[in-house]
């Protein structure tokens, strides 16, 4: 049995020290692919005692990512966002861009009781900013939350 379900609270240990919040919004039916919602700021340690600020509009990254952190316990797992609702924290669209900047970016759709499984692509002329279409291992989202808190800490933000 898996050790998370939608609504999943949980920590994320930065690199250098100190952890994010993150939440599981969307699990693929076997687990393994799951959509995350990440939030600041560096907290210390994992005692939390206000869950007020995680509303969905106010994470700082969105993205999908393995579960491999959560599965092996190096995420330690807090409980469940109170009065959890799906509706409230969607699947957002992501963009797949050419590296070599020839083709038209590409927006992508996940299936919304799947994050593993694309609904939909289609190729548009603006990227809306979208978040890049990728899977990011445990590690890498480790990395990244470091890097964006860190650079929120010296008042410069990243996109």
């Amino acid at each position: 049995m898996l050790p998370y379900t939608e609504g999943t609270l949980f920590f994320v240990p930065l690199r250098n020290g100190g952890y994010a919040r993150g939440v599981v919004a969307r699990a693929s039916p076997e687990g393994k692919v799951l959509l995350g919602y990440f939030f600041g700021p560096q907290l210390p340690t994992t005692e939390i005692s206000d869950l007020g600020n995680l509303a969905p509009s106010k994470a700082i990254l969105r993205l999908r990512f393995g579960d491999l952190g959560l599965i092996n316990g190096e995420w330690p797992i807090e409980g469940r966002v109170p009065e959890w609702n799906r509706s409230e924290w969607p699947m957002p669209a992501f963009v797949r861009k050419d590296p070599l900047g020839k083709k038209k970016p590409i927006i992508v759709h996940y299936s919304d009781i799947d994050p593993s499984r694309v609904e939909s692509e289609h190729p548009t002329n603006d990227d809306c900013e979208l978040a890049p279409d990728s899977m990011s291992g445990y590690g890498s989202v480790e990395i990244k939350l470091t890097k964006l808190l860190a650079s929120e800490n010296s008042g410069n933000h990243l996109q």
